[in-house]
């Protein structure tokens, strides 16, 4: 029975309920029936029509054939499930029911070809596979290109703003805040062409993979040819050399690759977490908000803590896919079939998270008089670019002067002046020395956001 998002026990179809909606049409139950009674409908017409092997279909036969995929109700998919109750078999009762259909019409003289040589896995795999490539082509990756329009906006609007950076979590030679938004850029933009460039694999082979039904029924037909074709119909990749199951190790790819995604997107977290607390960014105050049951001042970084978490469970998923799913006892066994219904899952906390990581990205704030501040208290940062310029001057002793001066101790701009004023080097190397200053010592930062900004349009 329908129940209240109040009641849900996940919290995907509860609390989140609204940012998963769109998943719904390719992970649900409903979907998964829905798309296996398209595959079996598709076979029987390419039976017809490409195998020769049944009797050819009128238009309004083939019409009447695709309506009960394009017409699929949930009662229709209820039905289907009140007959798994007795065959406790799914691909089963989707036959059956299709077998039921068809009884009445003109077609009921082909009901034996429905299911023809299959095996349920042939059905299954391409099932979910079209539900996986769906899912990336209409949820995911547009989800992903938020973020990554976000972090191209940062990375243009901050560009030039100096920043404290840290190796170690200690004070190390100055960035720009844009050029940290370009790193996540660059990462992000070359994940996601992995992941939208990614093919997936399906099957069409029978019992074992050797098309042992299809060869004893029909010898005269090239069912290697046919398969392939088949598969390739639903642009689909097909996999001629299998057991019972396709191979997951194709689909195991795809979901290392939205796990390492994941993964920089937990750092990006991290990272902007750390830069909120440093009072570095700010998120931006939403009147209707609150931040603490009895803090009143509270603006906390929500958007980023919920994507780290939602993260984690679906790399922790992710994870189990690789471990799990390339392992089958001989030539099938059923403990894939429980973890396959969890794609969704996986898929649907990466959604909530990517969600997040978006809104909190459109909210934050650079407050950049503070990172100005921050780095004129630390002048010492500039110790790697002062030794660098002596070294090229010929000061050997260069790094142990400049470690002498600054290594564990806080360095001000006056000290740093009059110790330019008490080397003994040529003036030339002094004015470079006084060039140098933590707001101004960047680097090629700037370049290296318009590079990657421009490599990324």
């Amino acid at each position: 029975m329908p129940i209240d998002e109040l009641q849900a026990l996940s919290p995907l179809d509860g609390r989140y309920a609204r940012e998963t909606a769109p998943l719904r049409n390719y992970f649900s139950e409903f979907a998964y029936l829905r798309d296996r009674v398209r595959i079996e409908i598709d076979y029987l017409i390419a039976l017809a029509c490409d195998a020769h092997l049944v009797r050819s279909f009128t238009n309004d036969e083939i019409a009447n054939l695709q309506s009960l995929i394009s017409n699929l109700s949930l009662s229709d998919a209820r039905a289907i499930k009140e007959i798994e109750r007795t065959t406790r078999h799914d691909v089963k009762a989707i036959e059956n029911f299709l077998r039921a259909r068809l009884a009445s019409t003109s077609l009921a003289d082909v009901i034996a070809w429905l299911h023809f040589g299959l095996t349920s896995e042939d059905v299954n795999q391409t099932a979910h596979a079209l539900a996986l490539r769906d899912a990336r082509d209409q949820v995911m990756l547009p989800a992903l290109d938020e973020i990554i329009a976000r972090l191209a906006a940062r990375a243009r609007e901050y560009k030039s703003a100096p920043m404290l950076a840290r190796t170690h979590g200690q004070p190390a030679v100055p960035t720009t805040l844009g050029k940290e938004f370009a790193v996540f850029l660059a990462r992000l933009s070359k994940q996601r062409a992995i992941l939208s460039e990614h093919r997936f694999e399906a099957k069409l082979a029978g019992a074992v993979g050797n098309f042992n039904a299809h060869q004893a029924a029909a010898p005269n037909v090239d069912w290697r040819a046919f398969s392939a074709r088949f598969i390739r119909a639903y642009d689909l990749e097909p996999n001629l050399v299998t057991t019972q199951l396709a191979p997951f190790d194709n689909w195991v790819r795809y979901f290392d690759a939205l796990r390492l995604t994941n993964s920089i997107l937990i750092d990006l977290a991290q990272d902007v977490w750390r830069y909120i607390s440093d009072d570095y960014l700010t998120p931006r105050a939403i009147a209707s908000e609150v931040g603490s049951s009895t803090m009143p001042h509270k603006v906390n970084p929500i958007d980023f803590e919920n994507a780290e978490g939602n993260l984690g469970i679906a790399n922790a998923l992710f994870e189990q896919y690789a471990r799990k799913l390339p392992i089958s006892r001989l030539q099938r066994d059923l403990s894939d079939s429980t973890v396959r219904r969890t794609f969704g899952v996986a898929l649907g906390h990466t959604l909530v998270a990517y969600t997040n990581v978006a809104r909190g990205l459109d909210r934050i704030e650079a407050h950049v008089e503070k990172m100005r501040a921050d780095l004129d208290t630390h002048w010492e940062v500039i110790a790697e670019g002062a030794q660098t310029i002596l070294r090229a001057a010929d000061v050997r002793d260069a790094y142990d002067q400049l470690k002498a001066l600054t290594r564990g101790k806080t360095f001000t701009e006056a000290e740093y002046r009059a110790w330019i004023e008490s080397l003994a080097v040529d003036e030339t190397v002094k004015t470079r020395l006084r060039a140098l200053a933590p707001f101004a010592y960047v680097g090629l930062a700037e370049q290296i956001v318009e590079q990657t900004l421009a490599t990324e349009s």
